[in-house]
């Protein structure tokens, strides 16, 4: 079976009705959860930009807190696991905004967590001599840098300060 392009879907859906459409979504929200979440997403919360950053702001802190800190390889693990997350709910929303809070909001909270302290704990120690961790913590800055310069200039202004002093304390 051949899947049609984006182009052969637009112009069909543009010859159903108003119902075969709707059934066509309930369909698709059906099939995947992933469909069901964007079509959440597209619904409820697309108009409230901010509530939205809010909420998985929320849910990545959540996530932080469980983060196992006995070893490097199940903290690496679990980063990957959140970064995950954010960059699918980042993908839903199609907003450089977006990503850049969320990336940014992601690297602070590492920071926070004391992932990447330099102090002398042997906890730290672990973390800091662990190459993988302090790459997913630059490649995310450079990933919310690269959103940033997409920005309006005034939005670049503030958000770039941010990431200035988390590059700065790193």
């Amino acid at each position: 079976m051949r899947t049609a392009s984006i182009q052969e879907l637009k112009q069909e859906l543009q010859h159903q009705d108003a119902a075969a459409v709707r059934a066509l979504c309930l369909r698709l929200a059906k099939f995947k959860k992933e469909n069901k979440e964007l079509l959440t997403y597209l619904l409820f919360e697309a108009h409230d930009e901010h509530g939205y950053i809010e909420s998985i702001k929320a849910l990545t802190d959540e996530e932080f807190t469980g983060l196992p800190k006995s070893s490097a390889y199940l903290t690496k693990k679990s980063l990957r696991k959140i970064l995950r997350i954010v960059n699918k709910y980042v993908r839903y929303s199609g907003s450089k905004l977006v990503e850049t809070v969320l990336l940014l909001h992601f690297c602070r909270q590492m920071e926070d967590r004391g992932i990447l302290e330099t102090k002398t704990s042997r906890l730290s120690a672990l973390f800091r001599q662990s190459d993988p961790i302090a790459k997913i913590y630059a490649q995310q800055l450079k990933k919310a840098g690269a959103a940033l310069e997409q920005l309006h200039e005034d939005l670049q202004y503030d958000y770039r300060k941010e990431l200035d002093q988390l590059s700065s304390s790193k």
